[in-house]
């Protein structure tokens, strides 16, 4: 593997904390009730299709017509999908603005519905900062499929050996490895700069 001269990160739970129990434990007091609702109903697998490009008029639609009873919130995953959307982790902002400030390519890989996205970018500015972002709803391509990965590299204008991708989910890395990134396991802001640190990037 070549010199790594780029970062690809992944963005929910590397740069900010994400979880659908963060918008609706403000919608639904009880805990049993919040648990079953996140179990049962709006559940990751759920939101899964947008990430994949599934519109949420029809996703919510559907989840509807099977939970009538839930239908307020259901509908309100939509417009206050920000509100799921948790803090940035600790320490990775300004490890983003010091990589930026050292000129190194940075880049994202997210599996992010398209509806969704703009509207949370639109709230960050440390995106500013990244060349490219391929946002899976967009491009109806998700991780960890190969496909992702090869259009990321094709849009990001650099060999695969030049990159290093960063990301919480174990298969997520493998994709990424499999077409010849340097694959990192997300755990902390302070492991990432170490191994940073070891390949001379920062």
């Amino acid at each position: 593997m070549g010199e790594v001269r780029g970062v690809v990160f992944d963005v929910g739970n590397v740069l900010f904390s994400w979880d659908p129990r963060f918008l609706y434990e403000r919608l639904i007091e009880d805990d049993r009730a919040l648990a079953a609702f996140l179990d049962e109903v709006v559940t990751h697998e759920w939101h899964f299709q947008h990430d994949a490009g599934r519109p949420f008029a029809e996703t919510s639609a559907e989840l509807v017509a099977k939970h009538p009873q839930h239908r307020e919130l259901i509908e309100l995953w939509g417009p206050r999908f920000n509100d799921s959307v948790g803090p940035a982790i600790e320490g990775m902002i300004p490890l983003v603005e010091e990589l930026a400030s050292r000129e190194v390519p940075l880049f994202a890989i997210t599996n992010f519905s398209h509806e969704f996205w703009e509207p949370f970018r639109a709230t960050q500015p440390v995106f500013d900062h990244f060349r490219d972002i391929v946002v899976s709803g967009a491009e109806r391509l998700v991780k960890p499929h190969r496909e992702i990965y090869e259009l990321a590299l094709k849009r990001f204008g650099m060999r695969a050996g030049e990159l290093i991708f960063i990301d919480d989910r174990a298969e997520n890395v493998a994709g990424a490895e499999a077409v010849g990134m340097r694959g990192h396991l997300f755990r902390d802001s302070e492991t990432l700069r170490a191994e940073f640190h070891a390949l001379s990037i920062l």
